[in-house]
């Protein structure tokens, strides 16, 4: 079984895709991404505000040295849904002027809509993903969204497309390797994926705790 895994990893690790990627909430030095990057890893996907509600400063300096290290950055947010927190597209503002005043670069943001505290109300939920959303429009960024079919399914439902010409992050593990968009359905609007997450919580080359990701 040891071997097993061995040889599991090391497929999932050498997979040649077109662009292989890696999000994680590890505090990563220039010199990791260059590690990284030197094992075929090209872009960086780094969370820069948090589901309790406040920035990921450690996240945003991770993107600065993955930029440094000559990695595309990428960011996404992880909206708070308690009570006691902003509404969520003040938060999205939020976080989008502290990048923009801190100088931290990045070619896109998603939305991390997946299901942790978000109320059983899908017509509210709606409205809440559409509101950061507008947000981020008007706030003139390229934007996406990261969620998979169950996921969707749960908060607002499989029919809510509103925002299907947006690119979708999407995250289905098991046995596809990174190469096969086979195991993709159709849901919410989106016939297809830009970004597949199809691996999780592995450890990694360089020491990095990881999430694997392709853009094919």
């Amino acid at each position: 079984m040891h071997a097993f895994r061995i040889i599991l990893l090391t497929v999932l690790f050498r997979t040649s895709v077109a662009s292989k990627g890696l999000d994680t909430i590890q505090n990563l030095s220039a010199d990791d991404f260059r590690c990284l990057k030197n094992n075929g890893f090209t872009f960086y996907i780094g969370r820069v505000w948090k589901s309790t509600g406040n920035y990921d400063t450690k996240g945003m300096q991770s993107m600065k040295n993955a930029h440094k290290a000559g990695l595309k950055v990428s960011a996404y947010i992880f909206p708070c849904l308690a009570k006691r927190c902003a509404p969520p597209q003040n938060q999205v503002e939020a976080t989008i002027n502290r990048l923009r005043s801190e100088g931290v670069p990045y070619d896109m943001v998603f939305l991390d809509i997946e299901k942790f505290r978000w109320p059983n109300n899908q017509a509210a939920n709606r409205k809440t993903i559409s509101a950061m959303g507008k947000r981020l429009d008007d706030m003139g960024v390229n934007w996406g969204i990261y969620t998979n079919k169950n996921n969707w399914k749960s908060i607002v439902g499989l029919k809510f497309d509103q925002w299907k010409h947006k690119k979708l992050w999407w995250a289905h593990y098991g046995k596809n390797d990174g190469t096969r968009r086979g195991a993709f359905t159709p849901f919410g609007g989106w016939t297809n994926f830009y970004m597949h997450q199809y691996a999780g919580d592995l450890n990694g080359p360089c020491g990095v705790k990881l999430d694997l990701n392709y853009i094919a």
